[in-house]
């Protein structure tokens, strides 16, 4: 296992940081084509997911090489890295650290090896039973202090069986969100959580005939959280992998097998900020479905008002949505410098005090004189908000309307989204108008649960809606989940 530098990146402002998602996950099966590239450009397309650390494994066909590192993915890899990873497999990983501290050791795909070979594996969700599985191991078995390390070594631990049989015996037993890509030395596999609560993709590279198991090719295939990858790779979208089962990719092609019944869950945060406008889950593309949200936000929650403005560039497909409603033209009043928000420079206090202002700036002659309706995402500690509305009064406007494009965040997140703890988010504890005025705006309005709902056109018992409900698809115990639930034991 090759390391970099172990730089560490930071954000600018660790108090108010808008909610991360787990990770990204990227396969590939090709024999013939630069993998690493592809799972490079796959990572690239999936960035928005995790910058914590990223990593690359990949085989020939007789030994696993992984390269991972802290910071994007551009920080990580360059031309000559690449060069390095030769294979016809590769799996890929760009992390946000839900379980387990942002260090080194951490980053993924991790690698286990054995006396018969390496698996490596990637992650994305977070598990809710880590420490009961991390008993199964003994004592020393890792270093990193991840729910991915766990899952690793304990596929590994009995390499007696196919990896496939492992996993479909293991898999059953994990508790929680899980979308994977794992490999041995020459086949790639991947699996989705019986809740299919993150996304995970199957695509088809150029010239790749469709097929089961017994028609063998020599064309590629694609596995990833979100289908804008498959895109950027020139892969074909092939279809969604199902909630409970796991895929097997190799030269006879690709077959399935099922390791659990589905109970589709969708994470419905997904479509509010998680994955990117050109992406579509379960057929359903998200950018439109953020539009429609805005719509529906116009029309549960009007005003009179000069311009409708989005916080960019989460914000912006609802607020089109808005203005196309209201008839309130729509404009841009927030410049975002989309070069800021990572940094291997830590912040003086000074321009700590600064706050949003190094990531938003008013565009004061659009502003100056209006009623803005301001369309953001969502509401989490509300430190960000506040800010814009102090930012945009200071820049002239004569009103300042906040519309979010989701219902109030009042619970935390157990299946990888970097929510804080109930005490901390702001809707946890105080009222709609409560939460207005702590902003400083004029008005304040949320979409509701069943306008949100609606717009992505699935029913809500197939969706995960605990964030904004309290009720959780899969019974968590809160004393054994916790972002340092494997240090603290330790």
């Amino acid at each position: 296992m090759l390391k970099g530098d172990g730089q560490l990146s930071h954000d600018l402002d660790p108090h108010d940081r808008p909610p991360k998602d787990a990770c990204g996950v990227f396969g590939v099966w090709a024999p013939g084509e630069e993998v690493s590239k592809l799972t490079y450009y796959g990572l690239y397309a999936l960035q928005h997911r995790g910058q914590e650390s990223a990593g690359i494994a990949v085989s020939e066909g007789s030994r696993i090489l992984v390269y991972k590192d802290m910071g994007l993915v551009a920080q990580v890899f360059d031309e000559s890295i690449l060069g390095t990873l030769r294979g016809h497999l590769a799996i890929g990983h760009c992390r946000y650290s839900t379980t387990g501290s942002s260090v080194w050791e951490n980053a993924q795909p991790t690698l286990s090896s054995t006396e018969v070979g390496g698996l490596a594996l990637a992650h994305n969700g977070n598990l809710i039973n880590t420490r009961e599985l991390s008993r199964r191991l003994a004592p020393g078995t890792t270093r990193a202090t991840t729910d991915t390390e766990v899952l690793a070594a304990l596929l590994a631990q009995d390499r007696s069986q196919p990896v496939e049989d492992a996993a479909a015996e293991l898999l059953p037993q994990v508790k929680g969100a899980y979308s994977l890509v794992f490999m041995d030395e020459k086949t790639l596999y991947a699996a989705r959580d019986p809740q299919g609560i993150r996304p995970l993709v199957l695509g088809r590279l150029p010239g790749a005939e469709g097929h089961s198991h017994g028609g063998g090719t020599k064309s590629g295939w694609v596995v990833a959280s979100e289908t804008a990858a498959l895109d950027i790779v020139g892969a074909v979208f092939v279809r969604e992998i199902d909630p409970g089962e796991l895929i097997t990719i190799d030269e006879n092609g690709v077959r399935s097998r099922r390791f659990a019944l589905a109970e589709p869950k969708g994470c419905l945060f997904e479509y509010v900020y998680l994955a990117r406008p050109d992406t579509t889950i379960a057929g359903r593309s998200v950018q439109s479905t953020r539009v429609e949200v805005g719509r529906v936000l116009a029309r549960e929650h009007p005003v009179e008002a000069d311009l409708v403005i989005p916080t960019p560039e989460s914000g912006t497909p609802a607020a089109v949505g808005y203005a196309e409603a209201s008839g309130i033209p729509y404009g841009q009043g927030l410049v975002k410098n989309s070069y800021v928000g990572r940094t291997f420079i830590q912040p003086s206090q000074t321009i700590r005090q600064l706050g949003i202002r190094l990531k938003l700036n008013p565009l004061k002659e659009v502003v100056a004189g209006k009623r803005l309706v301001v369309v953001d995402d969502s509401i989490v500690r509300g430190n960000t908000q506040r800010a814009i509305v102090k930012m945009l009064r200071e820049a002239g406007a004569r009103e300042v309307h906040v519309r979010i494009s989701s219902p109030p965040v009042a619970w935390p997140c157990f299946y990888g989204i970097d929510f804080a703890t109930r005490a901390e988010l702001i809707a946890g504890s105080l009222s709609v108008e409560e939460i207005r005025d702590s902003l400083g705006a004029d008005s304040l309005g949320y979409i509701s649960l069943e306008g949100l709902t609606e717009a992505t056109t699935l029913p809500s018992d197939r969706l995960c809606r605990a964030c904004f409900t309290g009720e959780y698809p899969i019974a968590v115990d809160q004393d054994n989940v916790g972002k340092y639930v494997l240090e603290a034991k330790a």
